[in-house]
């Protein structure tokens, strides 16, 4: 009998791109997959409220859910011109 070792997931921070022009920001292990759900109307409130969502950035991955959540929340509190930086690779 051989031991299975729990799989390491790891999670990334993504932004979403309504078609109202708002972003989303959320977390995931598999953000493709996600905006998927979210466009089936699935998740989030305000993501099933705001419509179709195009992924516009992902990040990093982070080794766990904790640190990706913190991200999350700072990337929220940011303005939208400091998103669309990070978004276009001009901000860390």
């Amino acid at each position: 009998m051989t031991s299975r070792r729990p799989q390491k997931i790891e999670w990334h921070v993504y932004i979403c791109l309504s078609r109202a022009g708002h972003y989303y920001v959320g977390i995931s292990p598999e953000p493709h997959k996600r905006v998927i759900s979210h466009n089936s109307g699935k998740g989030a409130k305000m993501a099933s409220d705001q419509g179709s969502f195009r992924l516009v950035y992902v990040s990093k991955p982070y080794s766990d859910k904790s640190t990706a959540r913190k991200r999350e929340i700072q990337i929220k509190g940011w303005t939208r011109q400091k998103k669309e930086k990070l978004i276009k690779g001009e901000w860390e």
